[in-house]
């Protein structure tokens, strides 16, 4: 079956099975995406002759030509865009001020067949494994300048979800697939711990062998989904005299006696994006949540984060891309001397410079795509598309601020928010310095 004929067809069955929000008209322009899906007879669309432009924001911007895209994913995109102006975008300034999202937006992008694209049918999920439906919901995020909403959702698909599909058992997939492609039950992975950054090797929250369960203690800090989180990856010390090999992942749930989130913490930017502390205190976890082998969570971790960090760098490129389309608006509205702030020599270099960075971006991005779904996308690799978009991310907004003036401080202004939201880009799923040093280490200097 084709991409888009899963999509198609698993949306359809929801529309008429599930009486939820999508159902009571909510979702009208991908219905009819159905229909005339449905309509046609559903032959397989002809791939997009290369040199198509496909890009995320809509800002009539001159961009190089995309090729990664196809009829399938423009039709995927649409209803992504339809998805985010009408559950998203409208209610953004709301989620800003409270510092969370509603677990209402999961079920509906549950629904509306945005989660768990790549999980197998049986289990509720599309059976597609290809990362540019991922992608396309990360660039559309950031199109409608709603990186913290979303930030959730991309989390939930491209983090936490490979760990629930490559190391679970069959009674694990039964019992969790289902609820994550729903989105009944959401997703965290909890690595980090106060005190030591980077270094996941020294961490101290632990879990002893009790018979049929571990007794885990110990805390978690930074924890994106923290508080909605109904399944947590934990990264747990089984065995105190190793380091890496004494490393395994379990899956904390809900609900589970001793488990206890801490504050909602106050960040700089990304507000709506729930992180928190955890707090586990003789929390006694079942050895059937243990995820793969234990004394392996190490080698678990390494193998998923090249995707992390891909995920990190396609929401990095689509919010430069976003910033350079409200930026382009602006400069062409705004005159001061009597013309547009755009015709000046030095905005028109600047323009120039951010077109052709994010060109070049995009470029390698959408190799690393490829690679990724031809299952060849190295660690070094990741790490190159990590820290290079996560810092021209920084760069574009900041010039793009400028640009802007002082209106560019305000937050009334979509490049205003940017700017506080793009901060931690470098810092999370690994700092740019140890991007450069799993660089630097392949170079064999």
């Amino acid at each position: 079956m084709s991409a888009t004929g899963w999509w198609i067809d698993t949306l359809s069955a929801r529309f008429h099975e599930l009486p939820g929000v999508l159902n009571a008209g909510h979702s009208s322009g991908a219905r009819e995406l159905v229909d005339r899906r449905r309509a046609s007879g559903g032959p397989r669309p002809r791939p997009v002759p290369l040199g198509r432009l496909i890009h995320s924001n809509r800002a009539n911007i001159a961009a190089m030509r995309r090729t990664i895209f196809n009829e399938e994913h423009d039709m995927f995109r649409e209803a992504v865009r339809q998805f985010v102006s009408r559950e998203i975008t409208p209610n953004v300034e709301t989620w800003e001020r409270e510092g969370i999202v509603p677990r209402d937006l999961f079920t509906a992008a549950g629904s509306a067949g945005f989660l768990g694209m790549d999980v197998p049918e049986a289990y509720g999920g599309g059976g597609v494994e290809d990362f540019r439906y991922n992608q396309i919901i990360g660039e559309e995020v950031q199109a409608a300048g709603a990186g913290g909403a979303g930030l959730g959702i991309t989390l939930h698909n491209d983090v936490c979800l490979p760990y629930f599909l490559s190391l679970t058992t069959e009674e694990q997939k039964q019992r969790w697939l289902p609820g994550i492609c729903s989105g009944e039950l959401i997703t965290a992975v909890a690595m980090t711990e106060p005190g030591i950054g980077s270094d996941l090797a020294s961490m101290s929250t632990s879990a002893v062998r009790d018979g049929d369960t571990y007794v885990v203690n110990g805390s978690k800090t930074f924890i994106t989904n923290g508080i909605n989180a109904d399944l947590v990856i934990t990264a747990v010390k089984t065995d105190p005299t190793q380091k890496h090999k004494g490393m395994s992942l379990v899956v904390i749930e809900r609900g589970m006696e001793g488990f206890e989130r801490g504050r909602n913490l106050e960040k700089v930017g990304l507000h709506s994006q729930d992180t928190a502390e955890l707090f586990f205190t003789d929390v006694r976890v079942p050895v059937d949540n243990l995820l793969g082998s234990e004394g392996q969570g190490f080698v678990h971790l390494v193998r998923n984060l090249p995707q992390e960090r891909l995920s990190i760098a396609v929401s990095a490129v689509a919010g430069a891309e976003a910033a350079l389309g409200w930026t382009l608006d602006y400069c062409r509205e705004r005159t001061a001397f009597g013309q547009p702030i755009g015709s000046f020599q030095n905005s028109r270099f600047k323009l120039a410079e951010m077109r052709t960075e994010i060109d070049i971006a995009w470029v390698f991005l959408d190799r690393c795509v490829e690679s990724l779904n031809a299952g060849e996308l190295s660690a070094e690799e990741a790490a190159e598309a990590k820290w290079w978009s996560t810092e021209l991310h920084k760069r574009v907004v900041d010039t793009c601020v400028q640009l802007h003036g002082g209106y560019g401080y305000m937050l009334e202004y979509p490049i205003a928010r940017a700017y506080a939201d793009v901060r931690i880009s470098t810092i999370y799923g690994g700092t740019t310095e140890i991007m450069k040093e799993i660089i630097g280490r392949s170079l064999g200097v």
